[in-house]
């Protein structure tokens, strides 16, 4: 070693020498707070700052008197030879501090755990390993240190990259990285840094607390002239930084920086929990963990056990070949971990005890209750983070997914029978998702992949009442009688003047095709649906159920979590201000008062959104009724019978354009107006979040699609007499065959695009976007030297460059609007499940690829279900069944259709049905103006034209009223309705009520464990009775045996005698 430090020195000659700071006064002075400095010299105490640390950040050391070039002698300081002190030159030198800092020759004596004090100018080299200690080398171009000669003590080392994994251990190889801060710092424009992975120790950091901050972190010291000085704002951060950082090393976690990464500027921080740590958090979590006491799991007999093995043997190719989706038959009692009854738990591999998904849960909770009080409030890790103190938090990934020798990893197996489209045929393996990710995500992907599966009987169903629209529509007669040419029957007018009258027959495809939706088939399928949905719900619940007894979730109670940042400085605002007022304070909180404006703003902006969504959609109209009459005056026939299909294609896909762009917008209000109603914890924060932006979202997909369902056509007038919009433009009517065809049109063009648009290309196409972007960026920045980018990049540094995880809300929010699509107008269109199941197929497949490969790690989150979307999805299913009622009884023709068979039908078929619904209009009572410019279009002269609706016809005493069979038909309408909804949600109740939340066997498996927990702990109690017997009677054996044995003695010392061989018991 003295033969490397000596070649290193002479590669250094003639540079200056100085101790980095450290200890007391009265014990000898050390290098870095651990090493003597030569002869054992004291040295004065440091002047201490805040927090108990050497404040050197601002003081000024004198400039220093021409030095003479010093030997290299493996010491810090020049020696006399006489005295072994310091010699005066080397004082001087000394505060200069342009140099480097090695230990003195003997090495040997050096202790082996030494705190280091590092400047961020200076970087240290890991040697705990190599049996080296290097303390502040100074930057490269400083010291005039050539580049290629930069290795040589990394070549003490074969590979440390690979010694730990490239970043998933410390560089020791041995402690594995649990979670990662990430921050920003600047460097000196004079060049780059020599190697910064600074090793840290914790006994040495825990023992000395403060006045030992984290390697790499060390004090500002005196900097050349020459060099720009840090800003404040960076002075702050790193402040912020090291008081934070000493506190997690309080807690008991154990850090390593690292700041020689590919990425320019940016500093890892590797946070590791030690065993102790975890098992005391554990606790405080109340983690249920796995004991030794195994059982066996109940089996089916008989029938069903035949009925079972069938299954899965015709279900085998279709299963995920991971041994966490395989059927267990026994399973391990779990029971809330306690270190206290350590012994009843399967600590053989403590490695492997605490998977990572429940270390970086550990860590996290760490991070988020550990406090940085230098703020003017006390600021967790997400007020650090929105701070700019550090710019990500994260859990590492197992490993990489793709590659050759890539080790086998959790995230490697998730990727292949996962998050591959190639096994979108497989199901899901939950229980690996769930492994890795955490409850909160694997309920998700639990509940889509519930959802999906319960899909495929209603597309089936939905397939079936199609087809029987198509094999019906030849023996429709209502639809025979619009296109029958010889029925003569001539229409109104479609718009004012420039609209002439025209043939029932021209709208015969329409009437055609409106007959595959609307059919009795239709009535069927809406009942049907309505059970779906309460099926659907009850199964999630017995599915839920059974994932929670296999994640040992039973008894598991969410608790309140910690306040948010913004909440606690709000607080604290608020204290201020009442401290300032009256001296006496107690705890405050924020009470509606304070919340006032917040509720206000809320009010007043969802309002004003809703407002904006209904403007959009009668801007919708307006065009829809102005390109109606525009198009009218085309002088050709076929532009004139297309007017009706092409106002409407083109009007539905300006609505999606508005749709998909509101959604966005929508979001980030959603977003803003929940921060500043300031809620308390994450929790409420997240479901004030999620009922908002479903709310406007909701409003934002279906006000166009309820605009045509219930009130296209319903506020028309009759012709002489219509409605006019800003006295200029008439209300639009439906088709001859009703409204539903346009409904149809309306709900599919917007489902399947928002589905494509929206969903798939937005989440396939933005992230690809971005991850270029950032690659651009990092390639634009990287250095050129060659070594740098040969070098391969750690495990924190690829997980960086992945997109951040944003929460599961968006994931939830597209399913929840689709789950409306195929619910709340199934009536109208049949296919909407067929479309849905297509959609989620590739669905599940995308977002699994994204979570695995495109996003950081999330922090595993615990969760018994699927909270407030349960509420949802279960009022989405009560509102179907009512919006369900109304588009069969008001939108179709259904009611009408019966009214008219049964009670006025001359031979009890439909013939003459579409003439009943017509009525007649003598095209003198036109009002000036409105009548049309060509009257003699259809190449005769009109006097009566017919138009849709119940009214007196022109001979009648009172012309143009409405006749009695508006109201007979009205009835009957209203009547379907209260009968259908009752009727529906009477059978919807009934299928919750006849099915169990919790299945049997599951309820009998949480009993039994129940059971032998306490035959557990009984027979533990009794152990420890029959010890506590076996060592009280050879105590009592033993002291007879010394009363025998032993001379007479005074009584004033028998009482000793009883005791002369008794001992504590520790039971």
């Amino acid at each position: 070693m003295k033969n490397i430090g000596n070649e290193a020195g002479k590669q250094l000659n003639g540079l200056h020498f100085r101790h980095c700071g450290g200890g007391g006064g009265s014990a000898p002075a050390k290098l870095g707070g651990g090493v003597p400095l030569p002869g054992g010299a004291p040295r004065p105490p440091p002047s201490r700052g805040r927090a108990g640390r050497a404040d050197l950040s601002r003081t000024r050391f004198p400039p220093p008197p021409p030095a003479p070039r010093l030997p290299f002698a493996g010491s810090c300081r020049r020696r006399s030879a006489a005295q072994g002190q310091v010699s005066p030159a080397a004082a001087d030198a000394d505060s200069e501090f342009h140099g480097v800092d090695f230990l003195p020759g003997d090495l040997n004596e050096a202790p082996e755990e030494t705190g280091m004090r590092v400047n961020k100018k200076y970087s240290c080299l890991p040697a705990e390993e190599k049996g080296i200690h290097i303390i502040n080398i100074r930057a490269i171009e400083d010291i005039g240190y050539d580049q290629h000669e930069s290795t040589l003590l990394n070549s003490l080392s074969k590979n440390p990259d690979a010694d730990c994994k490239y970043g998933l251990y410390f560089r020791d190889g041995k402690r594995k990285v649990d979670y990662i801060l990430v921050y920003h710092y600047k460097k000196s424009s004079a060049g780059k840094t020599l190697t910064r992975r600074v090793h840290h120790n914790d006994s040495s950091a825990r023992s000395t607390k403060q006045d030992q901050p984290l390697p790499g972190k060390g004090v500002q010291l005196e900097m050349r002239e020459s060099e720009p000085h840090v800003d404040y704002h960076e002075d702050d951060k790193r402040f912020r930084r090291e008081e934070y950082e000493g506190n997690l090393v309080e807690a008991g976690l154990e850090l390593e920086r690292d700041e020689d990464t590919k990425i320019h500027g940016v500093g890892f921080v590797k946070i590791h929990a030690p065993w102790n740590v975890l098992c005391r958090e554990a606790e405080f979590l109340k983690l249920k963990m796995p004991t030794k006491k195994m059982y066996q799991i109940n089996q089916t007999h008989g029938l069903l056990k035949k009925i079972n093995s069938v299954i899965q043997k015709i279900t085998e190719p279709i299963q995920p070949k991971v041994a966490e989706h395989k059927p267990q038959t026994v399973k391990r009692l779990s029971y809330p971990f306690s270190r206290e009854k350590q012994h009843l738990f399967d600590l053989s591999d403590r490695d492997s005890f605490f998977d990572s998904k429940t270390r970086s849960t550990i860590v996290y909770e760490i991070l988020k209750r550990t406090t940085c009080t230098k703020a003017k409030y006390s600021m967790g890790i997400t007020s650090l983070l929105a701070n700019g103190v550090y710019s990500a938090a994260y859990p590492l990934h197992d490993g990489d997914y793709e590659g050759e020798n890539v080790e086998p990893n959790d995230r490697k197996l998730l990727c292949e029978e996962w998050a591959s489209y190639g096994v979108f045929y497989k199901y899901q393996p939950i229980d690996l998702v769930r492994k890795y990710f955490g409850e909160k995500i694997g309920l998700y992907f639990a509940w889509l992949g519930v959802y999906t599966q319960m899909l495929i009987p209603a597309s089936i169903v939905g397939i079936i009442v199609f087809l029987y629209g198509c094999a019906t529509v030849d023996e429709n007669i209502p639809s025979m009688e619009m296109c029958d040419q010889r029925n003569n029957i001539t229409m109104c007018p479609l718009c004012d003047r420039t609209c002439s009258y025209w043939k029932m027959s021209s709208a015969c495809a329409t009437a055609r095709a409106s007959h595959l939706f609307d059919n009795p088939a239709t009535v069927f399928f809406s009942v049907f649906m309505a059970l779906w949905a309460a099926t659907f719900m009850e199964h999630w619940k017995r599915k839920q159920m059974r994932l929670n007894y296999r994640w040992d979730l039973t008894g598991f109670e969410e608790e309140e979590d910690h306040p948010r940042a913004e909440y606690e400085a709000k607080v604290l605002e608020k204290s201020l201000r009442k401290e300032h007022k009256q001296k006496e304070t107690d705890k405050e909180k924020l009470t509606w008062k304070d919340r006032f404006p917040a509720y206000l703003t809320n009010f007043v902006g969802i309002i004003f959104m809703v407002g904006l969504t209904f403007a959009i959609v009668f801007g919708v109209i307006i065009y829809r009724i102005s390109t109606a009459a525009a198009l009218a005056i085309s002088s050709t026939p076929s532009g004139r019978s297309s007017v009706r299909v092409t106002v409407t294609a083109t009007a539905v896909i300006i609505n999606l354009v508005v749709i998909i762009i509101l959604d966005e917008v929508y979001g980030c209000i959603a977003r803003w107006l929940t921060q500043i109603e300031v809620p308390k914890t994450d929790k409420n924060f997240e479901e004030r979040l999620i009922f908002k932006a479903f709310l406007l979202k909701f409003v934002n997909a279906y006000t166009p699609i309820f605009y045509v369902a219930f009130f296209k056509g319903r506020f028309v007038g009759r012709p002489g007499d219509y409605v006019y919009i800003f006295h200029s433009f008439r209300m639009e009517e439906c088709a001859p065959g009703g409204c539903l065809m346009e409904l149809c049109i309306q709900l599919s063009i917007i489902m399947l695009g928002k589905q494509l648009i929206q969903n798939n290309l937005f989440e396939i196409g933005i992230p690809k976007m971005k991850k270029f972007i950032r690659y651009m960026k990092l390639k634009r920045r990287r250095s050129l030297d060659h070594e740098e980018h040969m070098k391969k990049k750690q495990r924190y540094e690829v997980d960086y460059n992945l997109e951040p995880f944003a929460g599961l809300t968006p994931e939830y929010m597209e399913m929840i609007i689709q789950f409306g699509f195929v619910t709340l107008f199934v009536a109208s269109f049949p296919l909407a499940p067929l479309f849905a199941l297509l959609n989620n197929i590739i669905e599940i497949r995308l977002d699994a690829k994204k979570f695995v490969t495109e996003l950081r790690r999330p922090v595993a989150v615990r969760a018994k279900d699927i909270g407030i979307w349960y509420n949802i999805l279960r009022g989405i299913g009560k509102l179907a069944v009512i919006i369900n009622a109304f588009v069969i009884s008001f939108t179709s023709d259904f009611i009408p259709r019966l009214v008219y068979l049964y009670m006025y039908s001359e031979n009890g078929t439909m013939h003459g049905f579409v003439n009943h619904t017509l009525s007649s209009f003598n095209v003198s009572d036109f009002q000036a103006g409105t009548a049309p410019n060509d009257p003699m279009d259809l190449g005769y002269e009109v006097q009566i034209c017919r138009y849709k609706d119940y009214r007196e016809p022109p001979w009648s005493e009172n012309k143009y009223d409405i006749s009695k069979d508006f109201w007979a038909v009205l009835a009957a309408r209203l009547a379907f309705v209260i009968v259908f909804q009752n009727l529906v949600m009477f059978m919807s109740d009934f299928v919750d009520w006849i099915i169990p939340d919790i299945p049997k066997d599951i309820s009998q498996q949480i009993h039994k464990e129940k059971v032998l927990m306490v035959e557990v702990f009984m027979r533990e109690e009794q152990g420890k009775l029959q010890m506590l017997e076996t060592w009280k009677d050879n105590d009592k054996k033993k002291g007879e045996n010394c009363n025998n044995h032993s001379p007479r003695l005074p009584r004033s010392r028998s009482g000793s005698l009883s005791s002369c061989h008794s001992y504590p018991l520790d039971v």
